[in-house]
């Protein structure tokens, strides 16, 4: 039964990038299983891809999917336009559900982020250069660290903990944005029932609709809306019938009363992944190098 949810969760949620052919696969160093940080005795690793002309920034995109997450999603020729352009690519797998919880999980990118921007000068990337970037749960991830990214502890008796875990830019693909007003307002993830399988990755607060309306308001990156949050893209299929196009509609509103930089880009007709998203990273490796580099893509 649980092999049988977690196939579920990866067929509904988890899209890595489709498969790219060996001869297009981009020109690139890998390294695996890097451990960011430990928790309950488990490590935590991401793995670094290094392109042979590296632009000094890096993006880091989110393993996830389903709020699960496992070495055997990464696709490297996912990543071929952010390589391509020069990025080096960090992929981070974290704690997954059902033992970890989303506040859990959460607490591993931040994590992530301040590993590498403690060590930026070991991959030659600049530590005011950092992007993000996923799809579904791996959009949510990123849209979290671009509205709550913040400073370290600056008594933290770890060094890495006192560094910020900040973001400059995060572009991403339908992320749920808001876990209270799913596909209509006050409808919230529970009622909606493509979505009621994920209960597990909410932990004991999801429930009751109470205890639901007090999670939501924690982990929705809709409420965390400032002007201050980084440049953000998102990308999103208005035919979506698991992270529903609202969900894209209503943060984008909440960001032009914000007065907040963000850019939506509509798929017509796409559900939850479509074929080409390979080739729409390309798409965000722009938006990356115009908010990252100050290099504005040729129209």
């Amino acid at each position: 039964m649980k092999r049988l949810l977690l196939a579920t969760l990866l067929g509904l949620a988890l899209f890595s990038g489709p498969s790219v052919r060996a001869q297009e696969e981009p020109k690139y160093t890998r390294t695996e299983d890097v451990i960011y940080g430990r928790k309950f005795g488990t490590a935590l690793t991401l793995d670094v891809f290094e392109p042979e002309k590296k632009n000094g920034a890096a993006i880091f995109f989110m393993v996830s999917g389903g709020f699960f997450s496992d070495h055997k999603s990464i696709n490297p020729g996912f990543y071929k336009p952010l390589l391509d352009h020069g990025y080096t690519v960090f992929a981070v797998v974290h704690g997954s559900q059902p033992r970890f919880i989303i506040p859990e999980i959460e607490e591993d990118i931040h994590r992530a982020i301040r590993f590498v921007r403690h060590n930026a000068s070991r991959w030659g990337v600049d530590a005011n250069k950092f992007g993000i970037t996923g799809s579904s749960a791996g959009g949510y991830l990123s849209l979290t660290i671009g509205t709550q990214g913040k400073p370290g502890k600056s008594d933290a008796k770890d060094t890495i903990d006192r560094e910020s875990s900040a973001v400059q830019a995060v572009a991403c693909f339908y992320p749920p944005t808001d876990f209270l007003n799913w596909s209509k307002p006050d409808e919230d993830w529970m009622d909606f029932e493509r979505t009621r399988q994920f209960e597990p990755a909410f932990g004991p607060k999801s429930k009751t609709r109470e205890s639901r309306q007090e999670l939501g308001k924690e982990i929705s990156p809709i409420y965390f809306v400032t002007s201050n949050m980084p440049p953000t893209l998102v990308m999103q299929g208005d035919a979506d019938t698991l992270v529903p196009i609202y969900q894209a509609q209503i943060f984008e509103k909440k960001c032009k009363e914000a007065v907040a930089p963000f850019k939506l880009i509509v798929k017509p007709g796409a559900n939850h992944g479509w074929a080409g998203m390979d080739k729409d990273m390309a798409v965000f490796a722009d938006w990356f190098d115009e908010h990252l580099r100050g290099i504005k893509a040729k129209e």
